[in-house]
């Protein structure tokens, strides 16, 4: 897939976005190395915890269906500034893939390119769990 369809798969998700509260839609398109894509858009939710973001909606639903290598994300917004992962999305891409493709737009298209190592630098990874 280029990257151009990966984007516009991201921000065909914006108008899926369940966003009553924030009025803050992001869409998600999550490529795996075989090619697989996922999409997701965040869900809100009036107890605000539970909300879930596009990021991770996309990768639940690729794991879901055994997919757990991923290459790239593109994340989309519609605000003026670039619409990057938050801190637990960045978390939770670090798990299967710290060295990623984050790309992140804004409302005009423009892209931002991070490998997720920068986004989120000394990660929490499975190395740093015991071994038995």
């Amino acid at each position: 897939m280029t990257l151009d369809e990966l984007k516009k798969l991201a921000v065909s998700m914006l108008d899926r976005s369940y966003v009553p509260y924030s009025h803050f839609p992001v869409g998600a398109a999550l490529e795996c190395s075989d090619g697989e894509v996922f999409t997701g858009c965040n869900i809100e939710n009036a107890a605000y915890s539970p909300t879930l973001c596009a990021e991770r909606v996309a990768v639940g639903k690729a794991v879901s269906e055994g997919h757990t290598d991923f290459v790239r994300i593109v994340v989309a917004g519609r605000s003026e500034n670039f619409c990057t992962p938050c801190g637990v999305c960045r978390q939770l891409l670090y798990e299967f893939n710290p060295d990623m493709e984050v790309i992140s737009l804004n409302a005009k298209g423009e892209e931002l390119s991070v490998p997720l190592r920068v986004l989120l630098p000394h990660g929490f990874g499975p190395d740093y769990l015991l071994k038995e």
